[in-house]
């Protein structure tokens, strides 16, 4: 792929999507009986932005958020690493947040033979409440110039005003020669895969690189993988390519598909690796066999960030796909949806590093 050079833009990447406020049980506690919880911040595209600044690229983001202090809580998040959020549309607080508010999201961390688990109570929030014209895409990607927007499933399934902004900033992106990537990132809580199907269409053809995991181009694009079970507790990577070479025949404006390929042993315990189809050709990723996780949430976000660095930085295909897999391994080390892994980290794993005690 052909990204604008850097001195020509202000942003290497912008993220469309929503933010929300994650409550969580500390350790794997029950939210039915917390005494206490963790307040984090994530959201599927918001936190490729994120991560992608931690790795010294420059990011903004564009959502819409309410003006109170749990909206700030957002913006200071994302400010403190160097997110620019001055794009972001903040809605007047009601006082009730009738009209408007900040989507929550509860979330246990699972072990064990327990998953982890997202309870939602984001409904009538000020980012689904997005209509076309609340952002100045054209100021955006024509003026100030972007590389790379990345935006997604979630953010398209909020609601009918939500699927029309993601294609108005999409074709805009593309007016502008910006790269264009989508998580497809279902989530059945959203929307069903027949309502994901029929808006993901008219979003496809302006998408350079198309990212998700089976179950996402399953339901959202209706690619069959075959020879995969219902609990998809061994892949085979034939499958999946023989599924991305059916993607790439029907959307021949698609550059580069990414897929993660997860084995769920337990709660705690994956196997994770990653597949990149470019130009015709398929990258396999370093396995990380026995992936002893933190936390899950956003290990898909990882890969996504790690290899949009690889490509934004010039490197080959192979190269971007093992940064993403490394990221997304080490992301699941922590707590949070949101990366807390810096570029030294990240360039340590990807080169093969142990993990031996730094002193």
């Amino acid at each position: 792929m052909n990204t604008k050079p850097a001195a020509s833009c202000q942003y290497d990447l912008m993220a469309l999507g929503e933010c929300m406020v994650r409550l969580s049980p500390p350790g794997h506690g029950r939210i039915e009986f917390a005494t206490s919880l963790e307040v984090w911040v994530g959201g599927g595209e918001y936190n490729v932005a994120y991560a992608l600044s931690r790795l010294r690229l420059r990011t903004g983001f564009l959502s819409r958020l309410v003006d109170n202090p749990v909206g700030r809580i957002i913006v200071n998040h994302g400010r403190t690493v160097g997110v620019d959020m001055s794009n972001v549309a903040m809605a007047k607080y009601d006082g009730v947040g009738r009209a408007d508010r900040i989507g929550l999201n509860f979330t246990e961390v699972g072990t064990s033979v327990r998953g982890s688990v997202t309870m939602y109570d984001r409904g009538h929030s000020a980012c689904s409440n997005m209509k076309p014209g609340m952002v100045d895409f054209k100021r955006i990607f024509g003026e100030k110039g972007v590389r790379w927007l990345h935006t997604g499933g979630i953010f398209t399934a909020l609601s009918d005003g939500c699927a029309d902004v993601c294609l108005e900033a999409l074709k805009s992106a593309k007016e502008a020669g910006t790269i264009t990537s989508y998580d497809l990132n279902f989530r059945s809580k959203l929307w069903s895969s027949q309502k994901a199907q029929e808006e993901t269409r008219a979003l496809v053809p302006y998408v350079d690189c198309l990212i998700g995991n089976e179950e996402d181009f399953q339901k959202v694009l209706g690619f069959e993988v075959e020879g995969v079970g219902e609990d998809l507790s061994a892949l085979d990577t034939r499958a999946y390519k023989r599924m991305v070479e059916k993607v790439v025949k029907a959307y021949p404006n698609v550059k580069v598909v990414g897929t993660t390929l997860r084995e769920v042993k337990s709660g705690l315990v994956n196997n994770w690796s990653a597949i990149l189809w470019c130009d015709g050709q398929f990258y396999e990723s370093r396995r990380y066999d026995n992936l002893e996780i933190e936390d899950r949430v956003g290990g898909g976000d990882g890969f996504s960030s790690g290899f949009a660095y690889g490509f934004l930085s010039g490197k080959a295909p192979q190269e971007c796909v093992d940064l993403g897999a490394a990221h997304g391994a080490l992301l699941q080390t922590t707590r949070g949806d949101t990366s807390q892994i810096d570029l030294d980290e990240l360039m340590h794993v990807f080169k093969g590093g142990s993990a031996r005690i730094k002193r």
